[in-house]
């Protein structure tokens, strides 16, 4: 029975009956004793020891429980005030310390607690002669539950199988609930015993087992099977008034559910409560957590019959639900004065909602240079007739977006924001309604404008001075020397690093890259990591260094063709080999190779039949703002994207625009707005953004590469 079955949460318990078993083995359950008599120690979430070991600790385990060192001339002194961390503790240090490695992401949602706290006093009041009671934490629970039934993604789990990265999918929905319990020495711990198969169950016997469970847990007398199985987890800080939780993610989990305290947000008696999620980014995006926050909050509030189930399940009738609705003290209600001459503004404002998602490119800051630009009529409300307070009198929620805002005067700004920033988005062309939702609600959820800590932007400032050190360096040292300088586009090195990073995290043991010159040589040495030694040797004449990619007397082509491999290494300590493909003249000419070679490196032929896996390999093409539009072989490579027999799994494709299309402006060079709209005929989702906003450069990266784990 490994941790992953037990659930590393529930590790320091086991270790407490390990050692509660080397003492006295009577003493423990015998499904306790047969676990441990079976010698797999190994297998099982405890640090071992000895009996001897545990006989002589004190009973607060200040001994440490560690092998006898080697003799050594020089004993070590003890450190002044430090004591050995043994037992549950100890295990519960390496629990905590193997959580690190796990990338999460937490979505927080504040939800109104009045009708929650109105329904489960008034169940209460017709429980009361039966002795039953229902807490919130019962409620919430089953409500997280019934959620999980319609996101399931929120219960899957990550493990790594013979080195590859693998999607556990559960047949069902078990919860583990958190529970607090005091040791015989007075210490607190934590367990987690599981509700098996809680979807197959009505409210009254998810009560009954949860409250069952919870006993066991106090009395100390849970079983092994108890604690096996947990899919999702629901642990509550919010009993000992904590506001707002992030927990820790243990491996083995793919999210836990942490509520807090009930409390009023206004002074006004409006009570509000804080419920987040904390997932494993690896296989659950933000937009995901974020709908299953809100699927909760619609329950709790009692949609879908949720309360009326509950009654029904508990037999008092859906008559104890039969209390008015307590009013909203100084908190106005979207929506509340609105009469029925004000419902013809929801057509219009629905359609200034869908101008900024199809036009807000146009109003979008994408030029470095400073360039104003052009706008649309279509993203002002006023020519709507939709005046200040008809916006603050439109609920957001009818509106179907995902931007902060209880009504549409709140998220107006936020939805500027979002498509008319320094960002901007062209997803609605896409044929797929799976595809163009999924978008809207990374998008406007803003999951992807991850903000960089202070340590985050120090690299990355290093990272652009770098390359901006080496194209100086080259333009003072070899001056009059034809260069195609990556001045204006710096910004390119660190969203090929991220494409890596994340490509790395997702599984990918390779990165095919293609370009034509501009800023090849910055990518050579700062993403394929080529020797700066080997870059300066084709500058000067060809002259041979030992163990390069530059043969004796040069290669006979120029060095903004040639190519190289390398090896990059993640963040995450994962070795992903970068290969950069040689490219001729013919700019675009090397799209076809590198679908090919992606190809070739994602197919495994051991078997009868070649299998192909489109994760293994990533693909990336950077093209030439002019060649993209103007080349042909872009659009024919393009076609072949989705074909059976050609697919490559999504290719990440960089247009760098340096606003000089080496023989031609681009007004002359193209009858499109953008040389991207090629693209739009391939149902490809387009990101514009400005060079000179390297964090949104970042987010942009991080949005395409979801899309490309997602679809």
């Amino acid at each position: 029975m490994s941790e992953f079955v037990f659930g590393t949460h529930n590790a320091a318990f086991v270790q407490v009956m390990y050692e509660q078993y080397l003492r006295d083995s009577a003493s423990v359950p015998e499904e306790w004793r047969l676990l441990f008599d079976n010698g797999k120690l190994a297998e099982l979430p405890v640090i071992p020891t000895d009996r001897s070991e545990v006989l002589g600790r004190r009973e607060k385990g200040e001994v440490p429980a560690v092998a006898p060192a080697s003799p050594s001339p020089i004993s070590p002194l003890p450190v002044p005030g430090a004591t050995p961390i043994t037992g549950p503790a100890a295990r519960l240090v390496a629990n905590m310390t193997d959580s690190l490695s796990v990338p999460t992401a937490t979505s927080f949602r504040d939800i109104a607690a009045l009708t929650l706290d109105a329904r489960r006093k008034a169940l209460n009041a017709q429980l009361a002669a039966s002795g039953k009671k229902i807490s919130f934490t019962h409620l919430i629970g089953y409500a997280i539950v019934q959620a999980a039934r319609q996101f399931p993604v929120m219960t899957h789990a990550f493990q790594e199988i013979d080195g590859k990265p693998h999607r556990l999918t559960p047949a069902g929905v078990s919860l583990g609930l958190a529970v607090d319990v005091e040791r015989k020495d007075g210490s607190r711990g934590l367990v987690v015993p599981v509700i098996k198969h809680a979807e197959a169950m009505d409210f009254a016997a998810f009560h009954a087992t949860y409250e069952a469970l919870v006993e066991q847990a106090r009395t100390n007398k849970l079983l092994p099977d108890d604690f096996a199985g947990a899919t999702i987890t629901l642990t509550n800080p919010g009993t000992i008034g904590t506001v707002a939780s992030v927990p820790r993610l243990m491996k083995g989990q793919g999210s836990i559910i942490a509520t807090g305290a009930i409390r009023d947000s206004s002074g006004g008696g409006a009570k509000v409560m804080t419920i987040t999620s904390t997932y494993d980014h690896r296989i659950i995006q933000g937009a995901e957590s974020g709908m299953f926050l809100r699927k909760l909050d619609s329950l709790l509030q009692g949609e879908e019959r949720f309360y009326e189930g509950v009654a029904e399940s508990v037999g008092v009738g859906r008559g104890a639900l039969g209390v008015s609705e307590p009013p909203t003290p100084n908190v106005p209600r979207p929506g509340a004065g609105l009469g029925g001459e004000d419902l013809k503004f929801f057509t219009p404002a629905y359609a200034l909602v869908r101008a900024h998602r199809n036009f807000g490119h146009l109003a979008a800051r994408l030029d470095p240079l400073g360039a104003e630009p052009l706008g649309d009529p279509a993203l002002d409300p006023v020519p709507l007739g939709l005046t200040p307070e008809i916006l603050a009198r439109i609920p957001a929620e009818v509106l179907r977006i995902y931007v902060p805002g209880r009504t549409l005067a709140e998220a107006l700004p936020h939805l500027r924001a979002t498509y008319c920033g320094t960002m901007a988005y062209e997803v609605e062309h896409i044929g797929s309604h799976q595809e163009r939702v999924w978008l809207r609600q990374v998008i406007e959820s803003g999951e992807h404008r991850k903000p960089l800590t202070v340590e985050e932007k120090k690299q990355l400032l290093a990272r652009l001075t770098a390359v901006d050190t080496l194209e100086r360096f080259l333009h003072k040292a070899y001056l009059g020397q034809k260069r195609f300088s990556i001045e204006g586009l710096d910004v390119t090195v660190p969203m090929l690093d991220l494409t890596v990073e994340l490509a790395g995290a997702s599984g990918a043991r390779s990165a095919v890259i293609g370009m034509a010159h501009r800023g090849r040589l910055n990518v050579l040495a700062h993403v394929v990591n080529l020797p700066y030694e080997t870059i300066f040797a084709e500058f000067e004449g060809g002259r041979h260094v030992e163990e390069t990619l530059t043969p004796e007397g040069g290669t006979g082509d120029v060095k903004y063709h040639h190519g190289a491999e390398g090896v990059y290494q993640t963040s995450g300590g994962r070795a992903v080999t970068v290969m950069l493909a040689p490219n001729p003249s013919h700019l675009e000419a090397v799209n076809p190779v590198i679908e090919g070679r992606a190809r070739a490196a994602q197919t495994t032929r051991r078997g009868a039949e070649a299998h192909h896996d489109g994760s293994i390999s990533v693909p990336v093409l950077v093209h030439g703002d002019a060649a993209f539009a103007g080349q042909g072989v872009v659009a024919e490579t393009f076609n072949l994207a989705r074909l059976r027999g050609y697919t490559t799994g999504g290719t990440i494709h960089l247009i760098a625009n340096n606003q000089v299309g080496f023989t031609t402006d681009p007004k002359d060079g193209r009858s499109t707005d953008y040389s991207s709209d090629l693209a739009k005929g391939f149902d490809a989702p387009i990101i514009h953004v400005n060079a000179d906003d390297p964090e949104a450069c970042l987010a942009a990266v991080r949005l395409a590469m979801m899309y490309r784990d997602k679809f």
